[in-house]
């Protein structure tokens, strides 16, 4: 499974990461957070977080806005270990 991370500018394209990619990253450091683009499918990110929840790991999930627009967000998902 492929996500979209947040972008760091609102004119670029999102980078891409892969499940693979953010387990390792949450097994170095023990937990972690990620902020990804709102392109993403919500259903993508349940999968995620419940791929998560079985291997162990408490996650946190929530949409963050960051304006007054309606489309102006990015999804936050923090992994525990």
């Amino acid at each position: 499974m492929e996500l979209k991370l947040a972008r760091e500018d609102l004119k670029s394209k999102p980078k891409t990461i892969t499940l693979e990619k953010i387990e390792e990253m949450v097994k170095k450091s023990g937990d972690k957070i990620f902020y990804f683009d709102r392109e993403n499918s919500h259903k993508s990110l349940v999968e995620l977080v419940e791929y998560f929840e079985q291997k162990g790991y408490s996650v946190y999930f929530r949409e963050v806005k960051y304006g007054l627009d309606e489309n102006d967000y990015i999804y936050e998902v923090h992994i525990l270990a």
